[in-house]
Protein backbone atom coordinates (compact mmCIF):
# COMPACT_ATOMS: atom_id res chain seq x y z
CA UNK A 1 0.00 0.00 0.00
CA UNK A 2 2.82 2.36 0.90
CA UNK A 3 4.49 1.71 -2.46
CA UNK A 4 1.19 2.43 -4.26
CA UNK A 5 0.74 5.79 -2.49
CA UNK A 6 4.36 6.72 -3.20
CA UNK A 7 3.90 5.91 -6.91
CA UNK A 8 0.81 8.10 -7.10
CA UNK A 9 2.62 10.99 -5.40
CA UNK A 10 5.53 10.74 -7.81
CA UNK A 11 3.14 10.70 -10.75
CA UNK A 12 1.28 13.76 -9.45
CA UNK A 13 4.50 15.69 -8.89
CA UNK A 14 5.78 14.86 -12.37
CA UNK A 15 2.59 15.90 -14.13
CA UNK A 16 2.23 19.16 -12.21
CA UNK A 17 5.91 20.05 -12.86
CA UNK A 18 5.42 19.80 -16.61
CA UNK A 19 3.48 23.08 -16.50
CA UNK A 20 6.37 24.75 -14.72
CA UNK A 21 9.10 23.64 -17.11
CA UNK A 22 7.12 24.00 -20.33
CA UNK A 23 8.58 26.90 -22.28
CA UNK A 24 6.34 28.87 -24.64
CA UNK A 25 7.36 28.96 -28.29
CA UNK A 26 7.93 32.62 -29.22
CA UNK A 27 9.40 32.05 -32.68
CA UNK A 28 6.33 33.55 -34.36
CA UNK A 29 6.16 36.57 -32.04
CA UNK A 30 7.23 39.99 -33.28
CA UNK A 31 9.13 42.59 -31.28
CA UNK A 32 7.42 45.96 -31.75
CA UNK A 33 10.16 48.61 -31.82
CA UNK A 34 9.05 51.90 -30.26
CA UNK A 35 11.90 54.42 -30.34
CA UNK A 36 13.69 55.81 -32.15
CA UNK A 37 11.27 55.57 -35.05
CA UNK A 38 12.34 53.97 -38.30
CA UNK A 39 14.40 56.35 -40.48
CA UNK A 40 14.57 58.96 -37.72
CA UNK A 41 17.05 61.85 -37.99
CA UNK A 42 18.40 62.59 -34.53
CA UNK A 43 20.55 65.38 -33.16
CA UNK A 44 21.51 63.61 -29.91
CA UNK A 45 24.26 61.05 -29.39
CA UNK A 46 22.95 59.49 -26.17
CA UNK A 47 19.62 57.81 -26.76
CA UNK A 48 17.37 55.09 -25.45
CA UNK A 49 16.30 52.26 -27.71
CA UNK A 50 12.94 50.90 -26.60
CA UNK A 51 10.44 48.25 -27.63
CA UNK A 52 7.26 46.68 -26.31
CA UNK A 53 7.74 43.64 -24.08
CA UNK A 54 7.01 40.22 -25.56
CA UNK A 55 5.01 37.83 -23.42
CA UNK A 56 7.03 34.76 -22.41
CA UNK A 57 10.36 36.37 -23.33
CA UNK A 58 12.95 36.32 -20.57
CA UNK A 59 15.46 38.56 -22.29
CA UNK A 60 16.21 40.38 -25.54
CA UNK A 61 19.18 40.40 -27.87
CA UNK A 62 19.97 43.94 -29.03
CA UNK A 63 22.33 44.73 -31.88
CA UNK A 64 23.40 48.02 -33.46
CA UNK A 65 25.35 48.16 -36.72
CA UNK A 66 26.88 51.02 -38.66
CA UNK A 67 25.63 51.73 -41.31
CA UNK A 68 23.40 48.62 -41.51
CA UNK A 69 23.47 44.84 -41.11
CA UNK A 70 23.94 44.12 -44.82
CA UNK A 71 27.01 46.39 -45.07
CA UNK A 72 28.49 46.33 -41.56
CA UNK A 73 31.45 48.61 -41.03
CA UNK A 74 31.14 48.33 -37.27
CA UNK A 75 29.00 46.24 -34.94
CA UNK A 76 28.46 48.89 -32.29
CA UNK A 77 26.59 46.70 -29.83
CA UNK A 78 25.61 43.08 -29.38
CA UNK A 79 24.16 42.50 -25.96
CA UNK A 80 21.52 40.67 -24.00
CA UNK A 81 19.21 42.64 -21.72
CA UNK A 82 16.24 41.74 -19.55
CA UNK A 83 14.48 45.12 -19.80
CA UNK A 84 12.65 46.38 -22.87
CA UNK A 85 14.98 49.35 -23.34
CA UNK A 86 18.67 50.14 -23.40
CA UNK A 87 20.62 53.41 -23.38
CA UNK A 88 23.47 53.84 -25.85
CA UNK A 89 25.95 56.51 -26.80
CA UNK A 90 26.87 56.69 -30.47
CA UNK A 91 28.88 59.01 -32.70
CA UNK A 92 27.27 61.85 -34.64
CA UNK A 93 27.51 61.94 -38.42
CA UNK A 94 26.63 58.28 -38.93
CA UNK A 95 23.72 56.11 -39.99
CA UNK A 96 22.83 53.13 -37.83
CA UNK A 97 20.54 50.16 -37.89
CA UNK A 98 19.29 48.51 -34.72
CA UNK A 99 17.47 45.28 -34.17
CA UNK A 100 15.97 43.33 -31.31
CA UNK A 101 14.73 39.79 -30.88
CA UNK A 102 12.91 38.22 -27.96
CA UNK A 103 14.48 35.16 -26.36
CA UNK A 104 13.58 32.60 -23.71
CA UNK A 105 15.35 29.43 -22.63
CA UNK A 106 14.30 27.43 -25.72
CA UNK A 107 13.16 29.84 -28.44
CA UNK A 108 13.94 33.16 -30.13
CA UNK A 109 11.81 35.39 -32.31
CA UNK A 110 13.00 36.90 -35.56
CA UNK A 111 14.74 40.26 -35.37
CA UNK A 112 12.76 43.48 -35.78
CA UNK A 113 14.91 46.16 -37.41
CA UNK A 114 14.82 49.98 -37.64
CA UNK A 115 17.29 52.52 -39.00
CA UNK A 116 18.25 56.01 -37.85
CA UNK A 117 20.82 58.72 -38.50
CA UNK A 118 22.60 60.92 -35.99
CA UNK A 119 23.42 64.28 -37.60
Amino acid sequence: MKKYVYSILVLLVMTSCSDIIEVQDITDDTVNLVAPLDNANLSITTLTLSWDPVEDATHYQVQIARPDFENILQLERDSTVTDNSVSVQLEAGNSYQWRVRAVNSDYASLYSTYSFTIE
